[in-house]
């Protein structure tokens, strides 16, 4: 195997398994605490969703796009390109709303109580469900297009306006449906990034004019663990937006020629999905919630191992 190819694989690999393992743990542990704590906080229950997108993006994007690297052929038909074309997608944009959605929710609660946040902040739980709606139904409606030009590779050279993802093949047909496609998805994502980037900077906004108020907010447990989530937050937005630019610029580069290099393809995939392999980890190790569930569940299993040693000598 080439040398470029194999170090191409080895990346998407480590890159996929990482990323499955820890979305996976971070919804195995707020599934936990659902079932035995209190009722999940809503900016819990946002990363619970955020690594559900996260998880729905990697298994239909970076598993087969792994697959393919290592030379598997014939993954899918037809029918199972638009499906799982269509699922990426959505994945995809839920992941940018998502965060988006995280990052006004919190500016919300830590900002200065008046008479129309106070009711807004009693309200914050009870609007975490419908926006969850609104926002798959949102990106449905906008993602339906892709499976009407998605199918599985054609032996042949591939035509103009073609994106070759290796596994499947995304046809547009015609310049005009390249560029509307291309201009939808990246007006719904800049405008998910900038309302982002805004409550993210009103954020900063507020801990800086509340700097001199440190000493008494860390006396106060909740408005710690606000202060905390806020820190929390920021950091997984400037996370996003890094690998959001480096995604539209190669992304904005495809939309300007006919016939996209798979190096090209491969690169943009692979840091498109950085985010969503990167920010469990960062959740995680923030956290307090999850990292305690975590640390529980392993002092709980090393009794178990020492015991089984013992019984073994």
């Amino acid at each position: 195997m080439d040398l470029c190819v194999t170090i191409k694989g080895v990346s998407f690999l480590l890159q996929t398994g990482l990323g499955i393992l820890g979305n996976s743990v971070v919804l195995l542990v707020y599934s936990h605490i659902m079932c035995t704590g209190p009722k999940l906080l809503p900016v819990d229950m946002i990363l619970c969703h955020l690594a559900f997108a996260n998880l729905i993006l990697l298994l239909t994007r970076c598993v087969p796009q792994t697959m393919t690297v290592f030379g598997l052929k014939d993954l899918l038909n037809d029918p199972g390109c638009k499906v799982v074309i269509y699922a990426y997608r959505i994945g995809r944009a839920l992941s940018v709303c998502i965060t988006c959605m995280l990052s006004v929710f919190q500016a919300v609660t830590i900002a200065p109580a008046g008479p129309f946040l106070s009711r807004l902040k009693l309200a914050l739980s009870s609007l975490v469900f419908p926006t969850f709606v609104g926002l798959w139904l949102l990106n449905m409606a906008v993602c339906i297009a892709a499976p009407f030009f998605s199918m599985a590779p054609r032996n042949g050279t591939v035509l103009p306006f073609t994106l070759n993802l290796g596994f499947c093949h995304v046809d547009f047909r015609d310049n005009l449906s390249y560029v509307i496609n291309g201009v939808a998805v990246s007006v719904r994502d800049f405008a998910f990034v900038a309302l982002m980037v805004g409550s993210s900077g009103y954020i900063l906004l507020l801990l800086h004019r509340h700097s001199h108020q440190v000493r008494k907010i860390r006396r106060s447990h909740s408005s710690g663990a606000e202060t905390r989530a806020a820190k929390t937050v920021l950091i997984l937005v400037i996370l996003y937006v890094v690998f959001f630019g480096i995604d539209n610029v190669i992304w904005i580069y495809m939309l300007t020629v006919s016939n996209v290099s798979p190096v090209v393809a491969d690169m943009r995939v692979f840091f498109s999905s950085c985010y969503a392999s990167l920010s469990p980890y960062f959740i995680i190790s923030s956290n307090k919630k999850v990292k305690r569930k975590i640390v529980c569940a392993a002092e709980q299993d090393q009794p178990s191992v020492e015991t089984q040693e013992s019984n073994d000598k």
